[in-house]
């Protein structure tokens, strides 16, 4: 039976953790790129769908460019991390279904209802997008989400040739420089945005 963690991970993953806009002079290996997929991988899809597809923008020339994409507040963000990931969706992720979701025909709920088939590939990308920033906090690194960049011209520079995959976020990592980040912003009290029925 699960136990609950100690208060040291839960300031780790949630208490503490910050949304960074700089990062220390500290490269990030490869081992950890890969942790942080083979423990994201791991949390819940809605029939193991999995549609997340992951681009590590690692070298200058890749951050760079995806600077170019960016917002202008962004892109000193993006450059000043040592990765950039992007997020995207694999539109026709139901592809997959037959050995990812073997104890059913999970393809057939998709195929021919394209409305059906991106909103579930959004909402379960947007899902997996959260699992990223909490396996990353899990290793010991920090993140820096963002949705200000033009989607149409991170697919165009970076998925030109899986057309089927569509950004969905950006998100800096690295280890975080604490005199990045701003003030916390307000957390409300549990009766403000919740009831129990």
């Amino acid at each position: 039976m699960s136990q609950p963690l100690a208060d040291s991970a839960l300031d780790q993953l949630f208490r503490t953790a910050r949304t960074y806009n700089g990062y220390l002079d500290k490269p990030v290996s490869t081992e950890q790129l890969h942790a942080i997929w083979n423990l994201m991988k791991m949390a819940p899809t809605s029939a193991n769908q999995l549609p997340a597809r992951l681009v590590w923008c690692v070298s200058q020339e890749a951050r760079e460019k995806l600077a170019a994409c960016s917002a202008p507040t962004n892109a000193p963000k993006i450059m000043s991390a040592p990765v950039a990931v992007i997020i995207a969706m694999d539109t026709q992720f139901q592809e997959q279904l037959p050995w990812l979701f073997p104890h059913a025909d999970a393809r057939s709920w998709f195929t021919g209802n394209d409305a059906l088939r991106e909103r579930s590939a959004f909402i379960n990308t947007t899902l997996q997008a959260a699992y990223f920033i909490m396996a990353a906090r899990a290793i010991g690194l920090d993140t820096g989400p963002m949705t200000g960049f033009s989607n149409e011209a991170v697919d165009a520079a970076f998925l030109p040739e899986t057309p089927d995959y569509k950004s969905v976020m950006i998100s800096t990592l690295g280890y975080g420089d604490p005199a990045s980040i701003f003030d916390r912003s307000p957390r409300p009290d549990f009766d403000v945005f919740n009831r129990i029925a």
